[in-house]
């Protein structure tokens, strides 16, 4: 005797789910507001009284004399290299190299000087021409920005002419001579190299050139004592 199942057929649609609600999470205390710089907090993060950093703070005064002319601070010195030279010696184990710097120092206020350094590095040799430069310092007559007269400079093989001009010509010079003006100050000029191209030579010329200008208060009081 079969016997059927009489349980009635299960349904094809799943139960419905009840969204599970979650509770909001506990808002995390404010943090406090920090106090603007300059303005003072009333403790802040880092204790005390925090924030004084502005003009009106507890730090007190500057100890450094940052802001302040330093003790034998001099008056501003234009420095230029004009050349460098390089002499190579030969030796066992190859060629050692020295150099040689020709600079002009001078204060752009009728103050001007020429040096020259040796040393086996260029750094070296600039400072040293530098420093040598510094200690032969002479002072030239100067119109204003220009010179008072014509002038012919000779050192050894150079020649260089120096002429005054007017005001907006500019400073129409080149090498070694440009920058022995432009260290004396003088800024309308025109010049002529007339004679060798060696730098020291040159330079040395347009100092010389320098040294012979006179102002004419100076000849009026020679012809007077004379």
């Amino acid at each position: 005797m079969s016997t059927e199942s009489s349980s009635a057929p299960e349904s094809a649609t799943p139960a419905p789910v009840t969204p599970v609600v979650t509770a909001p999470a506990a808002a995390a205390p404010e943090r406090e507001q920090r106090a603007p710089r300059g303005q003072g907090g009333g403790g802040g993060f880092r204790g005390g009284q925090g924030g004084n950093r502005g003009p009106g703070g507890n730090r007190g005064p500057r100890r450094d004399n940052r802001d302040k002319p330093q003790d034998g601070d001099g008056p501003t010195m234009i420095e230029k290299v004009v050349f460098i030279n390089r002499c190579a010696k030969v030796v066992k184990g190859g060629r050692r190299f020295s150099f040689a710097a020709l600079a002009v120092v001078g204060d752009g206020k009728g103050k001007v000087g020429i040096g020259y350094g040796k040393a086996n590095e260029v750094p070296d040799a600039i400072k040293k021409g530098t420093a040598n430069a510094h200690k032969h310092l002479v002072s030239v007559k100067l119109k204003g920005d220009t010179i008072p007269h014509d002038v012919l400079g000779r050192y050894d093989g150079g020649r260089v002419m120096l002429k005054p001009a007017s005001p907006g010509t500019g400073l129409i010079a080149g090498g070694g001579v440009r920058a022995v003006l432009e260290a004396a100050g003088v800024k309308n000029i025109l010049t002529k190299s007339m004679g060798s191209s060696n730098h020291i030579a040159v330079v040395h010329a347009t100092l010389n050139g320098l040294l012979q200008l006179r102002l004419a208060e100076n000849i009026t009081a020679i012809r007077k004592s004379s």
